[in-house]
């Protein structure tokens, strides 16, 4: 058998695309082999997720580099109920802009025939229709451009790619004053600020909610500061009001969490002059993360709220899953709380684990925050050695529904927003059911207040009553009337749809995959360049294997008698330019967090594989 041989018969044929519906192709239906002769890259994303969005981003300059050659698609598999609707996709693929053909897999078909494992993954498939390499997580760039250079080339000599434009058809889309708004913000002139994510910009409404004072920002995307007309933004969301004192003092009176520029930026409201505050406009992957505001990296802070007891702006860093906090007077940026690990674990405020938090709000001496991914209500309060994070509604990851009643027992489905009632109670927007609830601390409570709202992604006390944002309907609504009582719902408690993973009892072997991609090498100057990190829920599902060590291998010991569970795998590797000649060769880092849920049995499989970069031999 020739070597060619050999390396076709070691390649895997490219599973079939199978789900309900393509979007972004002007209602035609494709299959895989309308796509023979293009390098395929697909995404496997579901659109609560923000290491998604990021990817998102990441593969925008790829699509223009490589138009002719490589074709995306987006292979839509919902981890929520709400996002297998149709509609709400649809949606969701104008909101955040995506430019390529997206398969509806609701049922999660073709992530299972791919074998995926974890929210995003890319899959690149050759001309030929075989899989030459998979990457999950984000900040694949340069290893997707080397690979696709690559495959350009040797297809290219075997005449085997085909040039030219791939099936993307743009969707209609209707004008509107607001487009996906995202959180609102009462000024004290009487009118309220509201940030228009998709528009890219913020508006001023009078008190009525729907006459437009004025508009701050170009409506263009970008970063640039300067005034009203000429300031631009990247989907903007959350918004604070500094204290008077404190506006006086630094010359500004809102911080906007300026989100896909990973950037906190300061709007003065008397002629709406806008600076950026913090962050450096690359997203934050590991290191350094404290420090001065414009000299250290965020990642994706998602809403932001000044708190008297933390001295500052707290930062919802969705993009990382921690809690930063801003020095308006000093400029200082730094950690608050959070560990950078996916979950829902209480405690002292730097042991704490999120999940893609995304609403805060100031109850005094509590911090409500809406944790969107483990679809929970939390705050944060000072303690006597500093702070502590507390769980009022949640049960983790995986679990989310419409159900009321006692706290312990009730059910969100991915919260966005959070605002003080004002008998102290908390409403929420329950975003993904589509309803504004309401937890009561006194009596330990949760309840309905109104439902129809299309995904409410944020809400404020307005004159004394909820004005709530309406993302998906692009406009605020008052759907709570003035004394309206809070109706009880009894509601089914779902689970993520996502098949749990089948693994032995005893022993496991966890192995990390990672093949630096081509042209580079693993970076071992300073030492060993690669880190994992195993945790579990619950914490007794591991009896070996927790912790922190530098080999992707690890071997776990599961405990008898748990049945499923969580592992939370963080792994990461530093690779470098494989070339002698370059004195300071680029080097890159890669990450990724992986939540697997774990079914345990008797004749389940002894390896865990999780791939992070590269191909799987099975070994």
């Amino acid at each position: 058998m020739s070597a060619e041989q050999q390396k076709r018969r070691a390649r895997v044929r490219a599973p079939e695309l199978v789900g309900r519906q393509w979007l972004n192709t002007g209602g035609r239906q494709l299959r895989l082999s309308d796509f023979r002769g293009k390098i395929l890259v697909l995404d496997f994303w579901t659109f609560c997720c923000i290491n998604c969005l990021h990817v998102l981003d990441e593969l925008r300059p790829l699509e223009q580099e490589f138009a002719d050659e490589v074709v995306t698609i987006g292979v839509h598999s919902p981890k929520f109920e709400h996002e297998a609707d149709p509609d709400a996709l649809a949606a969701a693929v104008q909101r955040y802009a995506v430019h390529h053909p997206v398969l509806d897999d609701p049922e999660l078909t073709t992530w299972q025939h791919y074998a995926v494992k974890a929210w995003p993954t890319l899959v690149v498939v050759d001309p030929e229709g075989y899989v030459v390499h998979v990457a999950a997580g984000e900040g694949h760039v340069e290893a997707l451009r080397s690979v696709i250079t690559e495959l350009v080339a040797e297809h290219d000599a075997k005449g085997t790619l085909h040039r030219g434009d791939g099936p993307y058809v743009p969707p209609e889309v209707e004008e509107s004053t607001l487009s996906f708004p995202a959180k609102i913000l009462p000024l004290d002139s009487g009118t309220a600020l509201v940030s228009d994510s998709a528009h890219h910009s913020l508006v001023e409404f009078a008190a009525d909610g729907e006459t437009v004072v004025r508009r701050i920002g170009s409506g263009v995307r970008g970063r640039a500061d300067g005034g009203a007309e000429e300031a631009s933004f990247a989907e903007p969301a959350g918004l604070a009001l500094l204290p008077a004192e404190v506006a006086a003092e630094v010359g500004y009176d809102v911080v906007v969490a300026d989100t896909v520029n990973h950037l906190l930026r300061g709007v003065r409201l008397g002629d709406g002059e806008v600076i950026t505050l913090a962050g450096t406009g690359e997203q934050w992957r590991d290191g350094a993360d404290s420090g001065p505001g414009t000299e250290t990296p965020l990642t994706s802070p998602w809403d932001v709220a000044w708190w008297e007891p933390a001295g500052g702006v707290v930062i919802a860093m969705a993009g990382n899953h921690t809690l930063g906090l801003f020095d308006p007077r000093t400029g200082q940026v730094r950690r608050f709380a959070g560990t950078t690990v996916e979950g829902l674990r209480d405690g002292a405020a730097e042991d704490a684990f999120f999940a893609q938090t995304s609403g805060l709000a100031d109850g005094g001496d509590r911090l409500w925050l809406a944790d969107s991914e483990t679809s929970a209500l939390r705050w944060v309060e000072a303690t006597a050695d500093g702070f502590a994070v507390r769980t009022a509604v949640g049960a983790g990851l995986f679990d989310f529904g419409h159900a009321d009643g006692d706290a312990g027992e009730a059910l969100l489905q991915h919260p966005l927003g959070v605002a003080v009632l004002p008998d102290g109670s908390i409403a929420v927007c329950d975003t993904y059911n589509g309803a504004i609830r309401r937890y009561d601390p006194a009596t330990d409570q949760v309840s309905t207040l109104a439902s129809g709202v299309s995904e409410p992604s944020g809400a404020a006390v307005v004159d004394g009553e909820l004005v709530v944002v309406a993302s998906a309907a692009h406009r605020l609504e008052r759907p709570v009337p003035p004394g309206v009582s809070a109706k009880l719902v009894s509601g089914a408690s779902q689970q993520v749809k996502r098949p749990a993973t089948e693994v032995g009892a005893g022993e496991l072997e966890l192995a990390v995959v990672f093949t630096p991609p081509p042209g580079t090498k693993l970076d071992e100057r300073y030492g060993p360049s690669t880190r994992l990190e195993v945790t579990s829920s619950p914490e007794g599902l591991l009896v070996e294997g927790s912790g922190v060590g530098t080999d992707l291998t690890r071997r776990l010991v599961l405990a008898e008698g748990v049945e499923h569970g969580v592992l939370h795998v963080v792994a990461q590797a530093a690779s470098c330019d494989d070339d002698p000649a370059v004195e300071h060769p680029a080097c890159r880092l890669t990450r990724q967090d992986w939540g697997v849920p774990v079914r345990v049995t008797t004749s389940g499989p002894r390896r865990l594989p999780l791939v992070m970069g590269g191909l799987d031999d099975g070994a």
